[in-house]
């Protein structure tokens, strides 16, 4: 079996999570490098899933002969430079989401792409989850009809740090959250055509401090007059609550659940469940068939179902979101260029 030599860049919490996939889980991968600014951080990821070489500078991994393939999972604010090094070395390149701060720099990435003629996969695991990827294909096969109205709604339990949230890390609740979401409903219904957006810090005041807001609703046009919403929370203290619904002229597909196993407890007047924790457990499977469809990808010399061109695009509307919030108006996706 033909197994592709692998190099990780980011080794914090999710990526930790990779290098345990990409190491132990998937047949055709061999995790052989990894690399963090946290150069103590990344000795011990090393060490923990029996990686040879770990470095504490990206380049040095990229520039290491034996990777023959990235994989990047570092803060949002790296990914532009280091996946444009890692095309350049002629290496096939998986970033996770978004793929950058801004558009502009999203779109330095597609010029390399492009220029490069390297392979590039963007990460939007969602795609790949078992409940969307049968919704999806249930849609195709005209089981609803037309979908004529997108609406999701993503709940995390607890927001995120300071130094996280703070939308020169992450890009605010939009970007950093959201464009999950706005992939979906690209993916789904098309491209949108105009944005408009509510948002305020309504449940942790520190969040203003920062200058990102806790609970924000889009109401998306899409280029063919269908409709959509996305309402995003970091308040959802019950659990990680993650649903999609298509409403079609024939009927309608539900996404999610928040349940996390089959339990129930019963007493005098209560019927109670437990609920999914967080994102690594709604989405364990998910993430791992991701990373094991790119690394098939690259052997088998197949195209990236999932594009930089996905990843600007919803990008572009999750700007579009953005500003939308920030000024109270209505704004055409087409108008955000950088």
């Amino acid at each position: 079996m033909m197994r592709l030599n692998v190099g990780l860049i980011g080794v914090g919490r999710l990526g930790r999570v990779y290098a345990r996939d990409l190491s132990s889980r998937i047949a055709h991968t061999r995790l052989v490098a990894v690399a963090d600014t946290n150069e103590n951080l990344a000795r011990e990821v090393a060490a923990e899933f029996d990686v040879p070489r770990s470095y504490g500078a990206p380049a040095k991994l990229i520039e290491d002969a034996g990777v023959d393939a990235v994989v990047i999972v570092s803060p949002t604010h790296t990914h532009r430079d280091l996946v444009v090094a890692a095309l350049k070395a002629k290496k096939p390149t998986f970033c996770e989401k978004p793929p950058a701060l801004s558009l502009a720099e999203a779109m330095e990435m597609a010029n390399a792409e492009k220029q490069t003629g390297t392979f590039f996969q963007m990460g939007f695991m969602r795609r790949f989850d078992p409940g969307y990827a049968s919704a999806k294909r249930q849609v195709e096969e005209g089981r609803i009809g037309r979908p004529v109205v997108f609406k999701a709604t993503s709940r995390d339990p607890f927001p995120p740090s300071l130094a996280y949230a703070d939308p020169k890390s992450s890009g605010g609740i939009f970007i950093d959250m959201g464009i999950h979401d706005f992939d979906l409903a690209r993916w789904f219904m098309g491209d949108v055509a105009r944005v408009q957006a509510v948002g305020a810090v309504l449940a942790f005041p520190e969040l203003a401090t920062v200058g990102d807001r806790d609970n924000v609703i889009a109401t998306l046009t899409f280029a063919d007059g269908r409709l959509g919403v996305v309402d995003l929370t970091r308040n959802g203290f019950y659990g990680y609550d993650i649903s999609t619904d298509l409403l079609g002229t024939e009927g309608t597909i539900r996404v999610g659940y928040i349940r996390e196993t089959p339990v129930l407890l019963m007493t005098k007047n209560s019927v109670a469940h437990d609920t999914v924790p967080y994102f690594m457990e709604r989405f364990e499977r998910a993430y791992t068939l991701q990373l094991e469809n790119f690394a098939e990808n690259v052997l088998k010399g197949r195209k990236a179902p999932v594009t930089i061109q996905d990843g600007v695009e919803a990008l572009r509307v999750a700007v579009a979101a953005t500003r939308a919030c920030d000024t109270g108006q209505r704004v055409e996706v087409s108008s955000i260029v950088t």
